[in-house]
């Protein structure tokens, strides 16, 4: 089943998030290869592309996991929960309708 991990970041944790956003993105890369991630990505603090400075508030994946507590297994283990970038995730079953 497909669940929707969103996380949100702590106030002022651009850097920790620049320092640690190979190790997060190696591990996207991981359910990527295995045909596992519908989608991944942050949401900008700003209406930009690029926000820049004023950094990012959090993220979304959505990703294909055996059950809920394998996913809830697999968020929680994230290098932007250890490097204190998020502070709050959660997870939650997802219905991929459309397209």
């Amino acid at each position: 089943m497909w669940y929707a991990i969103i996380g949100t970041d702590n106030a002022n944790s651009l850097e920790a998030r620049k320092s640690v956003r190979p190790a997060h993105l190696a591990r996207l890369q991981q359910l990527q290869d295995a045909g596992r991630m519908l989608l991944a990505g942050p949401f900008p603090a700003i209406d930009a592309e690029d926000p820049g400075p004023a950094g990012f508030t959090g993220s979304l994946i959505v990703a294909e996991f055996a059950s809920l507590a394998e996913a809830e297994g697999w968020a929680a283990a994230d290098p932007y929960i250890a490097a204190g970038v998020y502070r709050e995730t959660v997870v939650k079953p997802f219905r991929k309708v459309l397209p």
